[in-house]
C-alpha cells in the first residue's frame, strides 16, 4: 500500500474491492463501465495537465512555506473587516471539528437539532442587537446582504409605488465602497436607479421607494439617523441600515430608530478575517416582511409528542419551490460562521460583549486624545471604533508599514484608523509614535485607557439584550465545551456515516486540506491589505485559478462569488455584459430546461432575463426538438441556455454538443451549472461540451465542507469571449479589462477556504482527480445495481448506467400508505441522513455516494434501503401505526415505561445488526412544520409565549 498517496486516502474503495463491485454491476473493469456510461464524443483525448500530486506531508510543508510569504501586520484598515479573537474553545470544538463542519443543510430537522439550536442563538443575537423582529440564519457577507435589503424593499413597495413604477433607491455616500459596488451590480438588471448622496441633504422626493444608511459611517462618524428615518417614513420611503454589529452593544439599535431592515456582518464576533471570508452576513427585518425575506430562517415548532423542536421555517420562499419567483437566489448561507458568531455571543454574554465594546471604544478615544496632544487631530465629532485623522497620508503610510502597521488612506491628507478587540495599550503607543514621527514631534506615552465616551448622549444604548439563559450560563470554558458537545451529539455529520445527497456531493473533507485554515499567516490577513503583504495568498489564488482553468478547459476564472448561486448570477451577468458590448443588449431570453436546479431560474430573474422553460423527455433528458423550436423562436433575443451536465437526473446526455451548437447558432451563449462537476473532472469538461461559462461548487466537487449549509464558494470559469467581463472590486482591482462590478464584498470572495480546494487539487493531481471521478461513477453504479431490484430507478443512460447519482422512484409506495418522507425519517433509525428528497422529481430520492465512501459503507446504506423496502411491503395504507410512519424513534421512546406500538422496541431502534455498534439517536420525533409556520418564532423565547389561543 502506497501510504503517502493522498488519492489512496481520499478515494474509498480498495483495489481488492473492485472485482466484486465490477461483478455486481456486470462489467469486467473500469474501462467497460466508463464506455457504457460516458458518451465517447465528449471524452477528453488526453489527461489534463497539472503539476505532479504532492503527498500530505509535502503539501503541509509547501503550504507552510507559502503562508510565510504573507505578512501579518497590525490591521486598522476597517471597512467592515477587523482582527477578531477566536476563542480557543470555539476554534477547537467548532471551527476545527468535523462534527460541525461536515454537516449538511438542516433539511432533515430531526437529526440537526444541535445546529438548529446554535443558529437560533445566532438569530436571537441579531434580533436583539439590531432591535428588529425577525432575522435569518445568515447571508453571505455584508455587501450582498445590503443588496438583498434593496431588493426586499423594492418587492414590498406600496401598491401606488408599483403602479407608478417608482424605482429610485437612495444610497448614503457613507456606505462601504464594496457594498456600493454590489448595489450597482444588483440594481442594474432590475431597473432600480441608485442615487448616491449625502443623507443630510436628501430631498425625499416621491420618486424614491427606499434608502440605505451606514451606521457608523465608513470612516467612523456616528450619525443620528432618527430624523432621516422619520421623514422617510412620512414619504413612504423604507429605510435599510447597514450596521456594525459590535457598535450596537453601545449604540441605540437601528430598530429603535425606526429602520425597516438592518444588515451587516458578524465577522468581528470571533471569525478570522481570512483575506475576506467566509464570514456570516446578517439580515434582520420586521415580521410583516417575513415572506419577502431572503435566506433561511430557523423557527421553533413542536414534534408529534408536542415537545419543542426546531426546523427551517417558511420554506416555500426558497428557490426549489418558487423558482424565478423566489425571494432571492440565495441557497447557501454561512452556517458554520454563524454558529461560531452565535457561540461567541453565548460565551461572552451581554456583560462580556459590553466589556469588549467598551474596550474597543476606549481604545479609539484614547488614541484620538493622545494624537491631539501632539497636534494631530481627528475630524469625527462622534465615533465608536474608527477615527479619521488629518495628516500627510504618504508620509504616515511609509512609517506605518515600516512598523508593520496598516491604516486606510481615503485620500492624500486623511488616515482612517479602526480599532478592534485585539488592540492593546502597546498598540496605541505604536500608533501615536508613527504619527509623531510623521509630524516631526515627540510621542506621548499612553499608560491607561480613557473611559469617557465620544458618542451622542441620545444614541447611547439603554435597552437590554441577550437576557435569555443561554447567553448567561456558559462563560467558563468547561461550560461552553460541554454545551457545544451537547449540541454536536444531536447532529448527524460525515464523521458518523455517509450522506448520500444527490446533487450535493458530500465527499470527504480531508484533514490535510483543513489544517492550514487555522494558521495565522493564512487567517489573519485583511482583504484590503497591500498586495506585497499577501503574496502567499495571491500565489495560491492565482494557482487555483489556473488549476480550475485546466479542469474546465477555459481561459479565465473569478474566485469572487461566495456561493454556487452567486456563481450562477456572476456567470449570467458576464453573459449580459458580453451581449451589451456587442451592441446586442436586447438579448435577454434565457432558456432553462424544466429539470434545472431551482437556483437557475431564480438567478436568471435576478439578472433581469426573460425565462423560457423548455421540456424534458419521458427519459428525463432535454427535449432537443422543443429546445430547437424555442431557440429559433427567440433567436433575435436569445441570451443563453442554462444547462446542468450530467443532467440533474443523473445521466450523461449524448445530445449535449448538438444542444450547445444549437444555442450558438441562434446567437446565444451556454451557461453550464457546475453542480454535477464531480462526474466530469478529468474525463470531460465544460469547454469540450460547448459551454461558454460555468460555475463550480468548490463546496461540492472540490472538497470545501458544507458546514451545515455554508460556507460555499462558487467561482466562475469562462472562455475567451467572457474573460474581459470577470468581476472586479472597488478597493482591490480584480477581473477583466471590462469587468462587471462586484458580485461579493471581498476581492477574492471567501479566500480562506479556497485553500481547501487548492490542497485537494494539489494533492490529487491530474491522475487522482480523474480517478476520483471514475470512482464516483463506480460507486453510484454499484449502488444502482444493488438497489434496482428493490426500487425503480427513474432514469439511466443509453446502456442502463447512471452517472454519479441516481433517482429512486418511491411513488408506488403510496399504495402502502408510505410517502417518500417516511423513508427519509426511517433512514435516521438506521443511522443515515436521507438522500435528496423529492428533487428533481416529487416522491423520489436522489442518491449520490461520492468517491470517498468505501465498499463497507456503501453496503451498509444499501442494506438499510433494502431493509426499509421490506418494511414497506409489510404495511398497508390502513396500517398507520408502523415503524415508517412513527420514525424516527428517539431514545426517550425506547426507554419509556409504556410501549404502545405493534412492533418491538428492537425493531424500532435496531432493525439491522450493525446499528447497535454505532447507534445515532435522533433527539426529537417527527417535526410539525405547519405548526411552526403558523406560530413563527425565530428566537430563543419560549414558544408558549407565541402560540395563538
Amino acid at each position: 500500500m502506497k501510504t503517502d498517496a493522498f488519492a489512496l486516502r481520499h478515494i474509498g474503495p480498495r483495489e481488492s474491492d473492485l472485482q466484486h463491485m465490477f461483478k455486481t454491476i456486470g462489467v469486467k473493469d473500469m474501462t467497460q463501465l466508463l464506455y457504457e456510461t460516458f458518451p465517447d464524443g465528449i471524452r477528453l483525448k488526453q489527461d489534463i495537465e497539472l503539476d505532479p500530486a504532492m503527498t500530505e506531508y509535502e503539501y503541509a510543508t509547501h503550504i507552510t512555506q507559502l503562508g510565510a510569504k504573507n505578512k501579518v501586520f497590525k490591521s486598522y484598515i476597517g471597512l467592515g473587516y477587523h482582527p477578531a479573537i477566536v476563542p480557543p474553545v470555539i476554534q477547537r470544538n467548532i471551527f476545527e471539528n468535523p462534527g460541525w463542519y461536515t454537516a449538511y443543510t438542516p433539511y432533515q430537522a430531526e437529526i440537526a437539532q444541535g445546529r438548529l439550536e446554535a443558529l437560533l442563538n445566532y438569530q436571537t443575537t441579531i434580533i436583539e442587537l439590531t432591535g428588529m423582529e425577525i432575522a435569518n440564519a445568515s447571508l453571505l457577507d455584508e455587501g450582498t446582504a445590503a443588496a438583498e435589503a434593496m431588493t426586499l424593499l423594492f418587492d414590498v413597495r406600496t401598491r401606488d409605488q408599483k403602479k407608478n413604477n417608482i424605482n429610485k433607491f437612495f444610497v448614503s455616500e457613507e456606505i462601504l465602497p464594496q457594498t456600493l459596488s454590489i448595489l450597482q451590480t444588483r440594481s442594474t438588471p432590475l431597473n432600480i436607479e441608485l442615487v448616491v448622496g449625502n443623507h443630510e441633504t436628501f430631498d425625499f422626493s416621491e420618486d424614491f421607494f427606499g434608502a440605505i444608511l451606514q451606521y457608523p459611517g465608513k470612516y467612523g462618524q456616528v450619525f443620528d439617523y432618527a430624523g432621516f428615518i422619520n421623514t422617510a417614513k412620512s414619504k413612504e420611503i423604507k429605510v435599510a441600515v447597514a450596521a456594525d454589529i459590535l457598535s450596537l452593544v453601545k449604540l441605540t439599535s437601528p430598530g429603535e430608530l425606526g429602520a425597516d431592515v438592518v444588515v451587516g456582518t458578524t465577522q468581528r464576533f470571533g471569525i478570522p478575517m481570512g483575506y475576506g471570508g467566509p464570514h456570516a452576513g446578517y439580515f434582520a427585518t420586521k415580521e410583516e416582511y417575513k415572506r419577502s425575506m431572503p435566506g433561511r430562517i430557523i423557527g421553533v415548532s413542536i414534534d408529534v409528542n408536542g415537545n419543542r423542536a426546531l426546523r427551517m421555517a417558511l420554506g416555500t420562499r426558497e428557490q426549489h419551490i418558487k423558482r424565478e419567483k423566489a425571494t432571492s437566489n440565495i441557497c447557501t448561507a454561512q452556517v458554520l460562521l454563524a454558529v461560531m458568531a452565535g457561540m461567541y455571543a453565548v460565551y461572552h454574554g451581554p456583560k462580556g460583549l459590553q466589556y469588549i465594546a467598551d474596550k474597543v471604544h476606549a481604545s479609539a478615544v484614547t488614541a484620538a486624545k493622545a494624537l491631539s496632544i501632539i497636534g494631530v487631530n481627528q475630524v469625527n465629532s462622534a465615533f465608536f471604533d474608527t477615527i479619521l485623522v488629518k495628516a500627510d497620508a504618504a508620509k504616515v503610510r511609509a512609517i506605518a508599514e515600516k512598523n508593520e502597521v496598516n491604516f486606510f488612506y481615503p485620500n492624500n491628507d486623511s488616515v482612517s484608523i479602526s480599532f478592534n478587540e485585539t488592540t492593546s495599550l502597546s498598540d496605541i503607543n505604536t500608533i501615536v509614535a508613527i504619527f509623531a514621527e510623521a509630524a516631526g514631534k515627540s510621542a506621548v506615552h499612553v499608560s491607561q485607557l480613557e473611559n469617557t465616551a465620544q458618542l451622542p448622549e441620545k444614541l447611547i444604548r439603554t435597552s437590554s439584550f441577550l437576557q435569555h439563559e443561554v447567553f448567561n450560563n456558559h462563560h467558563s470554558e468547561s461550560q461552553l465545551m460541554r454545551y457545544i458537545k451537547k449540541l454536536e451529539r444531536k447532529d448527524l455529520s460525515l464523521n458518523h456515516s455517509m450522506i448520500s445527497l444527490g446533487s450535493c456531493t458530500m465527499k470527504l473533507n480531508a484533514a490535510a486540506e483543513m489544517l492550514p485554515l487555522s494558521m495565522p499567516n493564512w487567517n489573519s490577513i485583511h482583504p484590503f491589505a497591500p498586495a506585497d503583504q499577501a503574496q502567499g495568498y495571491l500565489t495560491m489564488l492565482r494557482k487555483l485559478e489556473q488549476q480550475l482553468n485546466v479542469v474546465t478547459g477555459f481561459k479565465g476564472t473569478s474566485l469572487q462569488p461566495n456561493s454556487g448561486a452567486q456563481g450562477e448570477y456572476a456567470g449570467l451577468m458576464a453573459i449580459r455584459a458580453y451581449h451589451i458590448s456587442r451592441g446586442e443588449g436586447h438579448r435577454n431570453v434565457c432558456l432553462i430546461p424544466s429539470s434545472a436546479h431551482g437556483t437557475n431560474p431564480a438567478s436568471a430573474a435576478m439578472a433581469g432575463m426573460k425565462i423560457i422553460v423548455t421540456k424534458t423527455t419521458p427519459e428525463g433528458n432535454i427535449d432537443v426538438e422543443d429546445l430547437r423550436a424555442r431557440a429559433i423562436e427567440h433567436k433575435d433575443d436569445l441570451s443563453c441556455l442554462m444547462v446542468t451536465y450530467p443532467s440533474t437526473h443523473g445521466v450523461y446526455e449524448s445530445s449535449i454538443i448538438e444542444i450547445t451548437k444549437l444555442i450558438h447558432d441562434n446567437g446565444g451563449l451556454v451557461y453550464m451549472d457546475g453542480a454535477n462537476m464531480n462526474a466530469q473532472v478529468g474525463l470531460t469538461n465544460p469547454a469540450t461540451i460547448g459551454a461558454d461559462v460555468c460555475h463550480l461548487n468548490l463546496h461540492k466537487t472540490f472538497a470545501i465542507p458544507h458546514g451545515g449549509g455554508g460556507p460555499g464558494v462558487g467561482p466562475i470559469c469562462v472562455n475567451e469571449k467572457l474573460v474581459d467581463f470577470l468581476p472586479t472590486n472597488p478597493v482591490v482591482a480584480t477581473g477583466g479589462k471590462d469587468a462587471i462590478s462586484a458580485i461579493s464584498a471581498a476581492p477574492y470572495g471567501s479566500a480562506l477556504v479556497c485553500l481547501i480546494s487548492y490542497g485537494y487539487i494539489t494533492m490529487l493531481g491530474a491522475e487522482g482527480l480523474r480517478s476520483a471521478t471514475e470512482h464516483a461513477i463506480l460507486n453510484a453504479n454499484y449502488m444502482k445495481a444493488r438497489l434496482e431490484e428493490h426500487y425503480p430507478i427513474l432514469y439511466s443512460g443509453e446502456c442502463g448506467r447512471a452517472a454519479h447519482e441516481m433517482i429512486l422512484d418511491c411513488r408506488e409506495f403510496k399504495q402502502n400508505g408510505i410517502e417518500v418522507t417516511d423513508i427519509a425519517k426511517r433512514l435516521m433509525d438506521y443511522g443515515f441522513h436521507a438522500p435528496t428528497v423529492s428533487f428533481p422529481v416529487a416522491g423520489t430520492l436522489m442518491v449520490e455516494p461520492t468517491e470517498s465512501e468505501d465498499l463497507a459503507e456503501l453496503d451498509r446504506f444499501c442494506d438499510a434501503m433494502i431493509s426499509i423496502r421490506k418494511e414497506i411491503a409489510n404495511v398497508t395504507a390502513e396500517d398507520t401505526n408502523n415503524p415508517l410512519k412513527n420514525a424516527p424513534h428517539t431514545l426517550a421512546m425506547l426507554t419509556a415505561e409504556r410501549w404502545d406500538f405493534p412492533y418491538s422496541r428492537e425493531k424500532a431502534a435496531y432493525p439491522l445488526e450493525y446499528i447497535a455498534d454505532n447507534k445515532f439517536w435522533p433527539s426529537v420525533r417527527r417535526v410539525d412544520d405547519a405548526f411552526g409556520d403558523r406560530n413563527l418564532v425565530c428566537s430563543c423565547a419560549p414558544i408558549e409565549a407565541y402560540i395563538e389561543n
